[in-house]
């Protein structure tokens, strides 16, 4: 059996691997038309800002070495040109001679990625506009910092390569300007939860222009100017162009291959195409999501990696299905790590699921043990099933470990109350006896049995002011004196039940706190002396973040109440 495989780094690397581990006697041919085969595409950003140090520490994986461990013919800076099905045959043309030839195949496998999203702008040729995805572009740009020492950047995008890469700049020196079209950063976060992303990066003096777009780019001297629709250009020393990636697919549309959404190539569950012989893994495939059951497109590196593995073992003659991805994910930025899973409310509102949420501060361990820091933790589930829909965390240490027993409670089709459940590790340094995961139960539990209402963020403008509800703050005195809602009268939890009689059990009462605890304690209490009661999502605190944007307290008590 003769194999060629269109492409390296995750999908066609992974696969590659994997068949040779499963049949000795195939001819396998790896065809990359960069210089680089198997390389860490997540640490390219790190390379250019210094953190990894040597380009060898990019490569995973050689010509040489997959050569001589696996005996697999890598052909690196050749393209393949074009597929003839029919005949079983690609063409392949070598870079450097620009001479072509015909190789033939058995089973083709296609892992062409993604390229960046360049748009058809004035000036996106400039030698000071920048895009990155592969190993050459890094050493292009790292190049570029270290011989020009620019002074400043602007980013257009803000998805994980273009925040990745503003972090790595800023820890350099570099004045970094973030543009983009969405008011938001993260499109996988919800803008509530993003907010806190938006505080990050300006405390550490990354300016931020968004609900702006892009219009094109003029050299000016030694600088580029970034044209803005109906604003003042930007001038800076370089742009990094980070608007998001497109499948690379000419060649299987060319080849008459079934395309998918946004034109990626279509392939079942066993990753074949709609032509036989042929399968495709990686950036370039639609991918059914596992949470909705729609067609997604999913760039990521552990997907592909999979999706090479199913590919290999059903061109080895297995029957190896790929199952849908989540689009678990997670990203370091300066001393915040933001990490999600599953669907956020865009998502779920866009499939028409009905939902609901909650939202929490959980300690990252035991608060009494030095070092805690709170979390932000969203997660979502189906209002009639009670299935676990997404999570979205942001916060300090322990956020990966939270997000990763999420993903895994999706995947295993958990529901939300079988969080209560969830028998984790506990030691001071590491969690509370009560995991966060666990809260994330509790409070949906209580949802779900009426022993508590809540409100959310967004409703607190519209809450009556005219004396026909109550609204409580029951936080301490000095919390409440250093900021609070409008129109929130002040008993703290604490001294609540020697107030009761100042309350008129005839109006609902609606409480906030810091980050929810509280409050909740306090409609608990209310509620069985006769109140009807309600209690801020996520309290003042995450109030605070989205409408303000203002970081919350790095350590603080379990009830959210700022250490001193």
């Amino acid at each position: 059996m003769k194999v060629v495989i269109v492409g390296g780094v995750a999908g066609g690397a992974s696969a590659a691997a994997r068949i040779r581990r499963l049949d000795e006697h195939a001819q396998i041919i790896m065809i990359e038309r960069s210089g680089y085969v198997s390389y860490a595409n997540c640490g390219l950003p790190y390379y250019v800002g210094g953190v990894i140090k040597e380009q060898e520490e990019l490569t995973l994986q050689t010509p040489e070495s997959f050569w001589d461990r696996f005996r697999i013919d890598v052909r690196v800076r050749r393209e393949v040109t074009a597929i003839n099905p029919a005949e079983k045959t690609v063409t392949v043309r070598a870079l450097d001679s620009g001479k072509s030839y015909m190789e033939t195949y058995d089973k083709l496998l296609l892992a062409p990625g993604a390229k960046p999203t360049v748009p058809a702008l004035s000036g996106v040729s400039s030698e000071r506009v920048f895009t990155l995805r592969t190993v050459e572009d890094t050493l292009r740009i790292r190049r570029f910092v270290e011989d020009q020492k620019p002074k400043t950047a602007v980013l257009a995008g803000g998805g994980f390569i273009g925040l990745e890469m503003a972090e790595n700049l800023a820890e350099m020196g570099v004045s970094v300007t973030i543009v983009q079209r969405p008011k938001q950063l993260l499109a996988p976060l919800d803008a509530d939860m993003a907010s806190f992303v938006h505080a990050e990066m300006r405390r550490h003096g990354v300016a931020l222009r968004l609900g702006e777009t892009v219009a094109g780019f003029r050299q000016d001297g030694d600088s580029v100017l970034t044209l803005l629709e109906g604003s003042e250009p930007l001038h800076s020393d370089m742009v990094l162009l980070a608007i998001g990636v497109t499948p690379d697919t000419h060649l299987a549309k060319e080849a008459g291959l079934k395309l998918g959404i946004r034109g990626s190539i279509a392939v079942n569950e066993r990753m074949e195409t709609s032509v036989p012989d042929i399968y495709a893994v990686g950036d370039a495939v639609e991918v059914t999501h596992f949470v909705t059951g729609q067609k997604a497109l999913i760039s990521l590196a552990g997907p592909a990696n999979k999706q090479g593995r199913i590919a290999a073992d059903n061109i080895c003659g297995g029957n190896s299905h790929f199952h849908g991805s989540q689009g678990s994910s997670v990203l370091k930025l300066f001393s915040l790590t933001a990490a999600s899973t599953g669907i956020n409310e865009k998502t779920a509102q866009a499939a028409e699921i009905a939902y609901d949420k909650v939202v929490l501060f959980p300690a990252s361990h035991a608060a009494y043990y030095p070092g805690a820091r709170s979390m932000a933790m969203k997660v979502l589930y189906e209002k009639e099933s009670l299935r676990l829909l997404g999570a979205q965390i942001v916060g300090g240490d322990g956020v990966d470990k939270r997000i990763d027993v999420l993903a895994t409670a999706i995947r295993a089709g958990m529901t939300a109350l079988e969080l209560t459940e969830m028998d984790l590790a506990y030691a001071p340094p590491y969690s509370s006896a009560k995991d966060p995961v666990n809260m994330a139960g509790f409070m949906i539990e209580d949802l779900e049995s009426e022993k508590v209402r809540q409100f959310h963020w967004n409703e607190v403008e519209d809450l009556p002011c005219d004396g026909s509800a109550t609204l409580l703050d029951v936080r301490t005195a000095w919390e409440y004196q250093r900021g609070h809602l409008d129109g929130f009268r002040n008993i703290p939890l604490d001294d609540l039940r020697e107030h009761l009689d100042e309350l008129d059990r005839g109006k609902p009462v609606y409480v906030n706190c810091q980050t929810g605890l509280r409050s909740y304690l306090a409609c608990r209490l209310l509620t069985q002396y006769g109140f009807t009661c309600a209690h801020l999502s996520g309290g003042y605190s995450f109030y605070r973040v989205v409408t303000k944007e203002q970081q919350t307290a790095r350590s603080a008590y379990p009830c959210g109440m700022e250490k001193l």
